[in-house]
């Protein structure tokens, strides 16, 4: 993956991962996460309004850097890349799928949650993974227990990250950036409640500061 690109990442420490229901919600979601701090966000395929939501964040927003979540096809990962999206994250890893997006040049970050995984991650020349589930599968011990191993290796866990335990993931030095939902609750945006979202935004970009800075 590109060096440029897995800084960015880095920088932003966080990714707000979300599930939109309505296009329609998309734009205001995205000014709000702007707004708070975040040039960022993982837009899951876990609806129909997926597609349409990158394509109209990407319109409004050319300069945010929009990841497709959830991508489990190559015509998924077509789709979001036509549509917008900057990269291809899934939850597992399907050699398939992550062969296809390294031939189509899309940077992918598959998920991974076992050492074999991370192998296989490895033999198709990955070395920026996605962990998930995180605290699931063993949370920051498990990451650190393979990383020992595959020092070559960075993970993004996403997957139970939240408030109180993201400081713990960011301390670990095999870790490049979370991504987390709790600042952009499902309930919250079908409720149109942008400016509370733009506010528990802010208040995620403050903590990574304050992490980064101990």
């Amino acid at each position: 993956m590109d060096p440029k690109f897995v800084k960015q990442l880095e920088e932003f420490g966080v990714i707000p991962v979300i599930k939109i229901d309505r296009a329609e919600d998309a734009v205001p979601l995205a000014t709000a996460l702007r707004d708070g701090g975040l040039n960022c966000a993982e837009v899951t395929f876990r609806t129909a309004a997926a597609p349409d939501a990158i394509r109209a964040i990407s319109k409004a927003y050319p300069d945010m850097l929009i990841i497709a979540g959830t991508v489990l096809t190559t015509t998924q990962a077509d789709e979001a890349m036509a549509a917008g999206a900057k990269c291809i994250v899934a939850p597992g890893l399907n050699p398939a799928v992550v062969q296809y997006c390294i031939d189509k040049g899309y940077p992918v970050l598959p998920g991974v949650c076992t050492p074999s995984e991370v192998e296989l991650g490895l033999s198709l020349g990955l070395t920026h993974l996605k962990f998930f589930p995180a605290e699931a599968a063993g949370g920051v011990g498990m990451i650190k227990a393979m990383a020992a191993p595959y020092t070559a290796v960075r993970f993004m866990p996403t997957g139970g990250v939240n408030i109180k335990n993201v400081a713990d993931y960011l301390n670990c030095k095999a870790v490049f950036c979370c991504g987390g939902s709790w600042m952009v609750p499902a309930d919250k945006i079908a409720a149109g409640e942008f400016e509370e979202i733009k506010n528990m935004t802010a208040q995620a970009v403050t903590l990574v500061k304050e992490i980064r800075s101990k």
